[in-house]
Parts: structure tokens; sequence; C-alpha cells
């Protein structure tokens, strides 16, 4: 937050007034006129009866200077593209809430000890040395709040650790191009009680929370007097949705009962169990001997399947739509995606769905200068694309795609603003559906390598699979520091079995 405090530092002036007044910064912070240089970094101050508010941010480049991409978000498609782009041509600016990348297929692994949690984070500024040394080339921990798309502008405000921290600050940064990859929120499809008793499982935070959420309940069902009914209730973990992400943590929470608790908390090991709640089918697109094989072996792992749809979320329990109640001590929902509120508040095409609407070269057709890749990114119904799936394989290869098209642009001399209309784009992106994976626990996996549930292609379960199911993510970790991380995790979580401290 120290540059923070340089870059809103105020220069006042004897004739200051309630007007707009300017007071300009260069690199080495040495005020001069806005007429005598360009400004680089700028801020402003407005002054209402006794309080002044006050915006700083990153002025328009000039033609002499490297043109400036701006990035919302720090996922798969933000990351991928931050990885890839010719930080010899363009400076990169970064803006997201996180300073790191989630590598989400293990994450669920974090939840109960298997992995550590930096295993599964990568730094920004490890993904791209650019904006760690560079001077031109940032990140800032803060949210965007709107787009002016007129003037090439972003407003934003950082980010706190709440009420008892610092004030967060606002500011603007212009952009050349600009590449929304905010990703998207979990869907609630507005069950009450959801976003107050849930937990969500996108995020690190969200593992840890979990983590000590369930290690506590284990620790207070063991407390003397306890009745046996707040036992079961404390110790029924429950997971809401039946795709990849629900499954793999029922997975590896059945691993963790068997190989863990029941050793370390025996008084209270004939108590704890999981339900799995999905409104359809689990896994529903993968092929049906898969999906089968992986309900066998989650039954037999003792986890409860159950179809129904949640109606309702309390403090202990929740209600399904047959009225019936199920009490908890966890819940994890795990239910898909939707836009967030920053996309539907956004003035911009959207597809069908309320994401983002791109054209084939992954623009937002209506705009200049603006790019929409990953989750919050949808195909319009003219482009006669389907809008694809929130996977992290579509975020990730529209990350590659747009950096080498950003690339292009910039060799062709339409990196600056408003100089990309006559720039040949070259081929538009297409996805081409390499297969998905998902651990089912107790060293099973399953392996769908079809391009579509239509389609025939190779399908795999059992241990093989599971082998090729760690050896894929091993080799899909962004760095060799987190591989190192990973691989000695799995090998120590083998040997001694998984860290149950609650930190």
């Amino acid at each position: 937050m120290a540059f923070f405090r340089n870059l809103l530092k105020p220069s006042y002036s004897s004739s200051f007034s309630c007007s707009n007044s300017y007071s300009v910064l260069n690199k080495s912070k040495t005020p001069f006129s806005v007429s005598s240089q360009a400004p680089q970094i700028y801020s402003s101050f407005s002054l209402f009866s006794t309080q002044v508010t006050q915006y700083a941010g990153l002025h328009p480049t000039k033609p002499v200077e490297k043109p400036r991409v701006v990035v919302l978000g720090s996922g798969w498609a933000g990351c991928r593209l931050i990885k890839d782009i010719d930080t010899k041509m363009y400076d990169v600016v970064c803006i997201s809430p996180r300073n790191h990348m989630v590598f989400t297929p293990l994450l669920a692994s974090t939840c109960v000890g298997t992995l550590e949690f930096r295993s599964v984070a990568e730094p920004i500024g490890r993904i791209q040395p650019a904006i760690s040394k560079e001077p031109g080339s940032y990140y800032f921990l803060a949210n965007c709040t709107s787009v002016d798309t007129d003037n090439h502008t972003v407003h934003c405000e950082t980010v706190t650790d709440g009420s008892d921290s610092l004030e967060p600050w606002k500011f603007k940064v212009a952009y050349d191009k600009l590449v929304v990859a905010s990703g998207a929120q979990a869907s609630t499809f507005g069950i009450r009680g959801v976003q107050e008793h849930a937990i969500f499982l996108r995020e690190v935070h969200h593992a840890q929370e979990i983590r000590r959420k369930l290690l506590l309940n284990l620790m207070l069902s063991d407390v003397p007097g306890v009745s046996e009914d707040e036992k079961k209730r404390l110790l029924h973990c429950v997971v809401v949705g039946g795709g990849p992400t629900g499954v793999e943590f029922s997975g590896e929470l059945s691993d963790f009962i068997k190989n863990d608790v029941r050793q370390r908390y025996a008084h209270v090991k004939d108590y704890i169990h999981v339900t799995l709640i999905e409104a359809n089918e689990i896994l529903s697109s993968f092929d049906d001997r898969l999906r089968h094989y992986a309900m066998r072996q989650l039954t037999k792992s003792g986890v409860r399947l159950v179809r129904g749809i949640v109606k309702d979320v309390q403090p202990e329990k929740l209600i399904l739509s047959d009225g019936s109640e199920v009490p908890y001590g966890l819940l994890v929902w795990s239910t898909g995606v939707g836009p967030s509120p920053f996309v539907r508040n956004l003035e911009l095409p959207k597809s069908p769905g309320g994401r983002i609407g791109i054209d084939d070269w992954l623009r937002v057709p209506s705009v200049q200068d603006v790019f929409a890749i990953g989750d919050c990114a949808g195909f319009l119904e003219s482009t006669g694309k389907p809008v694809l799936p929130a996977l992290a394989q579509v975020a990730e290869r529209q990350g590659k795609y747009l950096a080498s098209l950003l690339n292009r642009i910039g060799k062709a001399g339409g990196g600056h603003a408003n100089n990309a209309k006559d720039v040949d784009l070259g081929d538009p992106f297409v996805y081409k559906h390499l297969g998905q994976m998902a651990t089912i626990g107790r060293y099973k996996a399953l392996v769908d390598l079809r391009q579509s549930k239509e389609a025939k292609g190779l399908s795999l379960k059992g241990f093989p699979s599971w082998f090729i199911w760690r050896s894929a993510y091993l080799t899909r970790v962004i760095s060799w520091r987190n591989r190192f991380y990973v691989a000695i995790n799995w090998l120590t979580t083998f040997v001694f079995g998984r860290d149950i401290s609650r930190i």
C-alpha cells in the first residue's frame, strides 16, 4: 500500500478552488505543469465542503511509449494471456483482487490436507516477471468498478481487509487494449441462505475455511456432554452439486475419513459421513459408463447420493423440494457459475446467459480495443457459435489465442488506442475440446477423452485413470516450483498421512 500512499499524496496550491484542480507527477515524483509535459501518472482533487475526494491513476500512453494492455482478472484466462504477451511490445497492467492464480483442479485436495495451499497458488509476478521489473507494468490489488469505453479508462477501487484496515482508494487506469477476464461467481439460483451459510470452493480462502470448519467440528464433537444428535449434525458434511468439483471434493473427503479420521479421531469415527446432493445426474457431461462407475465407487466409499433440489438453507439444516430436512455441520456449495454483478452491470452486449458478448476474434464488437475471455465471455448469437462451457481449458486456450492476436496487432503497429481498425487479425478462435478428468477417491479416477458427449472416443476408469489424472495435472501446474511442492505433498501424504493441524 506504500505505492498508493505516495501515488495519492496531494499537491496543494494557493489557488485551489471548488473546481477540479490537478497536480501532476512524473516518474521521479517531481511536480511539473500540465502544459509542459504529457503526464504518465496524475492525481486530481475535488473539494466538497471540507472533504477532499482523491482520484489517481495511470495517464494515457504517449505515441513514443509502449502501448498499455490492461487485464482485469488473474484466473486461467488472464494469467495465460499475461504469460504469453510480448512485454517488449506492450506494458502490462493486471488489476485483480488476488495476486495469484489458483490451480483449481487441485483445490479440493487442499481442503483435507492432501496438498498445502501454496502448492496450488502461483504469484502473478512469477507468471510474468515484467510486472515486477518493468517500469510501465504493474499489478494492482483492486476491483474494477466500471469501464469508460469512450475515454479508454477503467475505474478501480483497492481491496482492503475490512472495516478495521485502511480506507479503499479509488483510481483510474487508461488503456490502449482492455482484456476483461474477471471470471464468474458461484450460482446460488436465488436460494435463500446459501450466501450466508454455505461455503463455495473456488478460491484458496474457501478451501482454508472448509478445512478449519471441518477440523473444528471434529474437535467439538469429541467434547464431553455433546449429544448424539449434535455429534451427527456436526460431522455431517453435505456437498451440493454433482459436477467434477463436487465429486472430487466428496472423494477427497471420503479418503480423509477412511485413512485419517478413523485413526486420529477414534471416538467419533462412526459419526462422520458425507452426503452429495444433485438435482439431476452426477457428472452429467461424462460418458454414462463412467458416471455409473463413479456412483458405485462413491457409494462404496461411504458417500450418500441424494437426488433432490435445495429450496432453503438454514444455519444448521437445509430443506429439499420434497420437504425433507438435511442437518449439516459443513455445507459446501458447488453448483456451477454465472455472471458476476460487475459483468452484469457493464453496458456491453451480452451473449445468451448474460456473459459479455464477443465475436470470433474474442473482441467486444460494439466498442474499440476491448476483448473478453474466460468464464465472463460468450459468443454472440450472430456468430452462430454456442457459448462455451466455463472450463479451465477453455479459458486457458482463449488467453493463449488472445496473447498471440495482440502480439500480431502490436507488430502491425496497431497497439495504441484506436489504431487496430485496419489490422489483419488472422484466423478466428476455434475451440476443440480435449476431454475431461475427475478423481473419485480411493486411488480411482475417470478420464473421458471424447470431444463431446455424443462423440466416440477413449474413456478410462479405475487406477490407470487415477495415475493419468495425477500425471497430467502435475505437468500442468504452472511452475517447476509448484510441481515440486505438489510432488512432495503427495509423497508426504502417502507416507505420513494428511496434515490435520487447524491453523
